[in-house]
């Protein structure tokens, strides 16, 4: 039903490993275009668009704990993982024209505009896709906590958790082939079933300003506008 808007603000979450591609480290470039082009066809039907990237494929906080690194410090340097992807999409979206803005939570000004939610606002009501990077700014929270609060900041009307599997399932999919996918399923049922799509505290923050999460596959062609059109295979958390 492409025409109708039903979502006229949106945030999607990306994780880092996203970017990887076929790589074990750092960014794959088709991968990075790729996502560009399924941004911008949403970004065409004049929604406005705001993404949080986690920065696992260029740096993982609890794999340097586990060889030294002390916890506050390996929290910092993922955040700093996190800007520079999302410097990598913004490069990308605006190779397609898209006007693009990175606020940071922690300020880098040579580089990008802090954050702040005004700002952010305002780019979003001139149709800016902004990108959210370096998480809440704080050690110890997620990206996907750090997505739950800028959608809450932001009044956005959803949320769309990208991923590589199509929605929510009752138990890892490519591990058990009788897993049960769901098509609609309550925040309070993915805490008390401790399903590990999303972190608690985000799924809990979503719940609490009433946002909608939808899970869906982003390596499939027009998943992000299908999903926002109700269209494709999803899981919508609500």
């Amino acid at each position: 039903m492409i025409g109708k808007i039903k979502y006229k603000r949106v945030l999607l979450k990306l994780s880092g490993e996203i970017l990887l591609g076929n790589k074990s480290y750092g960014i794959d470039e088709k991968i990075i275009t790729f996502l560009a082009d399924e941004i911008k066809k949403v970004y065409k039907k004049r929604i406005q668009i705001s993404v949080v990237i986690g920065g696992g494929n260029i740096f993982r906080g609890k794999k340097a704990v586990s060889v030294g690194i002390e916890r506050t410090t390996a929290d910092y340097m993922g955040m700093l993982g996190t800007l520079i992807n999302a410097l990598a999409i913004q490069n990308a979206l605006e190779k397609k024209s898209i006007p693009t803005r990175v606020l940071s939570s922690i300020p880098v000004p040579a580089v990008c505009e802090s954050y702040i939610r005004r700002k952010a606002i305002d780019h979003l009501e001139k149709n800016i896709v902004v990108i959210f990077a370096a998480g809440t700014g704080n050690p110890y929270f997620t990206t996907d906590t750090a997505a739950a609060l800028r959608a809450s900041e932001i009044s956005a009307t959803l949320i769309l958790k990208a991923t590589k599997v199509d929605g929510v399932y009752s138990d890892d999919p490519k591990k058990n082939k009788q897993a049960k996918r769901y098509n609609t399923i309550k925040y309070s049922d993915i805490l008390s079933k401790n399903l590990k799509i999303m972190d608690g505290s985000a799924v809990a923050l979503a719940r609490d300003n009433k946002i909608p999460i939808i899970v869906f596959a982003i390596n499939k062609k027009n998943a992000f506008l299908d999903a926002i059109f109700n269209k494709g295979k999803y899981t919508i958390i609500k």
